[in-house]
């Protein structure tokens, strides 16, 4: 074994929905793991709030930047990622939904499909289950105070029942700790120990679930799968960059990259005790779980190493259908008065519409979420509505001035203070609306250079999203608002939070990268565990799918080590 190599049963790559899933399963089977990071932690207390934190809050190590969003800026779509230990549960707004049993279509990919699942339901049926136990998510608890008073909540209820889809509206589960009446927002939680040792509380509906979770309310996965995997013996390295994998014996050599300066003088238990700069480690066993656009980029640049790859690597990459949107200037249908919505009240989401194919006139499914932001949000949103308050207040403050002038001010201000606010309906009388749903996996990444790019056009999807466009003007509609929507329609760009796609699953090498139990075809024991494997959109939100997948793949590493 070379000089600064270590050796271990299995590498992770990558600390999101895969990586944890499979590093906590192997590791309470006592197999040695090493996780591989390249972000840093974040416990709670620690995500950033003000403007001068913020603007280091993002990461492009090649300016210094080792935050936890990374966005990706392609021709026709941009990509909203996250960097840190517990990847995208850092940033998601806590949703675990189950893939509908009858989306895992079966094309034949030959003769012009789209997707063709090598897993059904009923295969992740129990991991699912297992998941779902470990994660313990509920429902957004509106029947009890003193949450029943969120009116985002109330408004998609209503809507749903003026569009006759009450049937298909649900408090979908959240992995959120919600408290209760003897058990209010911002109690304590007992439960386990987790790897950063902090107090946990219950939720504030505080609405900041999407820059991360100073009172651990959420059940990110470094508080959760991440802890238990620790306490089992695995070990977390975190500021490392997994940048190449090469075949070695009958195994392999993954070489990364140490972020010293993202490490800030640290040290510790979740960072590399060496402090070189780079670093080597083998197993005869890596799963890739470096996210949608890290796994696909990874194995291309490993391409001239790992021969015979797959000629689908990078191909039917999707942005899961996701959609942007505002619902604006809500009024109540029976007074005409400004709706109050409150966004920043309550997580980030707390209702789901499903739209399946018979009411999707594109015979897509989709899905329609509220959505929510930190209160600072609303005094951005506010900004909209204050050039009309200053001119309605234009006579108060031209007396105020004259007054001044005349030696004679007035020393009670409040009232007119007040009125610059307005009704302040642009941030009251408003709300942020997801949706996604099944888009058509068209996309293909590729290097340039060392650049990733992709090949992305909403054209195959049109349809989908004239659906999804024609849904959210109905939901607006009873809502008694307007729809403003994103840059799709305005720049011709889409944004996506959830893609996936690019180390497709398939039943072959010609169609996709990796079998149904997430090996690489042609590399034995090389695996991807994250959105990437996708053969096509999951539909609802993807973190459930990742991690369900990733619970089948360990199981069959776990099968395979045992024959060993």
């Amino acid at each position: 074994m070379a000089k600064g190599e270590a050796e271990v049963d299995v590498v992770v790559i990558g600390s999101g929905f895969g990586g944890s899933v499979v590093a906590r399963k192997l590791a309470c089977r006592h197999r040695s793991v090493l996780v591989l990071e390249r972000g840093q932690p974040h416990p709670p207390g620690s995500f950033l709030r003000t403007t001068h934190g913020m603007r280091t809050n993002f990461w492009e190590p090649a300016k210094s930047l080792f935050g936890m969003f990374d966005l990706w800026s392609f021709d026709h779509l941009d990509v909203v990622l996250s960097s840190g230990l517990g990847g995208g549960s850092l940033i998601y707004a806590n949703v675990l939904l189950r893939k509908p049993p009858e989306t895992f279509v079966k094309e034949d990919l030959s003769s012009g499909g789209w997707e063709n699942w090598p897993v059904s339901g009923s295969d992740l049926r129990p991991h699912y289950e297992e998941i779902e136990e470990l994660l313990n998510p509920e429902p957004y608890p509106f029947d009890s105070d003193p949450y029943a008073s969120t009116p985002k909540t109330i408004a998609m209820q209503e809507a749903a029942e003026k569009l006759e889809l009450r049937d298909s509206l649900e408090r979908p589960p959240l992995a959120i700790a919600f408290g209760g009446i003897n058990d209010p927002p911002g109690s304590p939680l007992g439960g386990p120990a987790n790897l950063f040792e902090v107090q946990r509380t219950t939720c504030r509906l505080c609405g900041e679930c999407d820059i991360g979770c100073n009172y651990g309310s959420k059940s990110t996965l470094d508080l959760t799968l991440l802890s238990e995997a620790k306490a089992e013996g695995a070990e977390l390295r975190t500021c490392c960059e997994a940048v190449k994998i090469k075949p070695y014996g009958s195994g392999y050599t993954v070489h990364y990259r140490q972020h010293l300066a993202a490490r800030d003088g640290r040290s510790g238990e979740l960072f590399d005790p060496s402090g070189d700069p780079s670093g080597t480690v083998t197993a005869k066993r890596v799963v890739i779980a470096a996210g949608t656009l890290g796994s696909p980029r990874l194995l291309l640049k490993s391409r001239l190493d790992l021969q015979h790859l797959s000629p689908a690597l990078g191909r039917r990459f999707s942005a899961n259908g996701d959609y942007l949107a505002w619902i604006r200037n809500c009024r109540d249908p029976e007074t005409g008065d400004w709706r109050r919505l409150e966004p920043s009240r309550g997580p980030v989401i707390t209702s789901s519409i499903r739209i399946d194919e018979e009411r999707s006139s594109s015979g897509r499914e989709h899905y329609l979420q509220d959505a929510g932001a930190p209160a600072i949000a609303d005094w951005l949103w506010q900004l909209v509505e204050l050039p009309g308050n200053l001119w309605r207040t234009r006579a108060a403050l031209a007396r105020h001035a004259w007054d001044r002038l005349r030696g004679r001010p007035h020393t009670h201000e409040s009232g007119m203070l007040a009125a610059l606010f307005g009704d302040a309906h642009a941030s009251n009388a408003m709300m942020p609306v997801l949706a996604m749903g099944r888009d058509y996996s068209s996309g293909k990444l590729r290097l340039d250079g060392e650049g990733l790019q992709l090949d992305w056009s909403r054209e195959p999807s049109e349809k989908y999203y004239e659906s999804v466009r024609s849904s959210l003007s109905e939901l607006a509609e009873a809502m008694g608002g307007e729809l403003m929507t994103d840059g799709l329609d305005l720049l011709h760009k889409a944004i996506t939070v959830h893609p996936v796609g690019g180390c497709a699953m398939a039943t072959d090498p010609y169609h996709g990268v990796v079998d149904a139990f997430g090996e690489v075809f042609g590399h034995k024991g090389l695996f991807v565990a994250d959105g990437s494997v996708m053969p096509g959109p999951v539909g609802p939100n993807p973190s459930l799918t990742i991690a369900a997948l990733a619970d089948r793949f360990a199981n069959k590493i776990l099968e395979e080590i045992d024959r060993d």
